[in-house]
């Protein structure tokens, strides 16, 4: 089984695993029987086959199904039938615009920040430049773009044991900066965005 991968969403909430703790503020009467995890997004592509070859050799993805001229089923997590579907439109398909509502991007986990600087190094390589970098305090991740514009993270996250609070966990007070050193060090690191006071609400 590869572990070294797995998913979250566009960042509502964290992907749970068996044996992950998760804090929760729901109220006790709130749904008894919540999802185990986020199992899988399904995002439109203009070719599969394209797709698929992209997955597969920049994530090292696994396809379980291929149906070529409709859908490929890949999985990092090779006991999940499938953790991305890829479902063809055809090469006239319009493209996402920036700003549009949808899916912002899919992340992808590394078990270890030496396995996210093998990625970076290999991205490299093959001459693929980073659509950007981001230091989000307990994690740094490494954002792409597929062949068709998808957005896709690539991202080493601290244990939950080193996180530097249980809550508002993305605050720049409560993080600390220069926990992420590596071969991008060279590159424009985006740091976490400065919070804006949020109005008050209306009586």
């Amino acid at each position: 089984m590869n572990t070294g991968l797995w998913n979250m969403d566009s960042g509502l909430a964290a992907v749970r695993r068996p044996g992950m703790t998760i804090m929760s503020n729901q109220p006790e009467d709130s749904m008894a029987k919540r999802p185990m995890y986020l199992q899988h997004v399904n995002i439109y592509v203009r070719n599969a086959e394209r797709s698929k070859q992209w997955y597969e050799d920049l994530l090292g993805l696994h396809t379980y199904e291929y149906r070529p001229g409709w859908a490929a089923f890949m999985s990092a997590d090779e006991e999940q039938s499938h953790e991305v579907a890829l479902m063809q439109l055809g090469d006239d398909a319009p493209l996402q615009q920036k700003g549009q509502v949808g899916l912002n991007h899919m992340a992808w986990r590394l078990e270890s920040l030496d396995d996210l600087k093998e990625f970076y190094n290999r991205i490299k390589a093959k001459g693929i430049k980073p659509d950007h970098i981001a230091d989000h305090g307990i994690s740094l991740g490494i954002y792409l773009r597929d062949p068709d514009g998808n957005g896709v993270e690539v991202f080493y996250e601290m244990p939950r044991a080193e996180w530097p609070a249980d809550y508002h966990i993305f605050s720049r007070d409560k993080v600390g900066r220069g926990r992420f050193p590596g071969p991008w060090d060279d590159e424009e690191v985006q740091p976490l965005p400065v919070s804006q006071p949020q109005p008050a609400a209306a009586e």
